[in-house]
């Protein structure tokens, strides 16, 4: 149909390293219209909420490396990929790198520019991934 939008067709997994910091937010989209008198009205856009993840991560050189090509390779926010959320996993905190395992996969993109600091021996990365289906 003229018009349609793919769903992402994710080909990859992002590599597994421990963060330092891990914040999981989720959201349901919704349109708001607000009157002159102060009333509002509210209608919720889907059913399903929208999940986003903040990680923060301290990285040797190589894992650093790895995970720069991983994000250069998708061209930053462009293409979809697999995540593992580490608390929907089974066991918890597994990650299968071949992207076959369901429990805890998502479907995600980079919702940033790439961000790093680095310190004697180690690199910190701040990273923003967004849910697309």
């Amino acid at each position: 149909m003229p018009g349609s939008v793919q769903n992402a067709a994710p080909l990859t997994v992002m590599p597994a390293s421990l963060s330092r910091s891990f914040a999981h937010e989720r959201a349901y989209p919704v349109v708001e219209s607000e009157y002159r008198n102060g009333e509002s009205q509210r209608s919720v856009q889907a059913t399903n909420s929208r999940k986003r993840w903040r990680l923060a991560k301290r990285l040797a050189p190589t894992q650093l490396g790895t995970l720069r090509d991983f994000y250069d390779t998708r061209k930053g926010p462009t293409e979809p990929f697999y995540f593992y959320d580490p608390y929907e996993t089974s066991p918890k905190f597994s990650s299968d790198p071949t992207g076959q395992a369901v429990a805890g996969r998502c479907t995600v993109r980079f919702a940033g520019d790439w961000s790093q600091s680095v310190d004697l021996g180690r690199a910190d990365v701040n990273i923003e991934l967004i849910e697309l289906a």
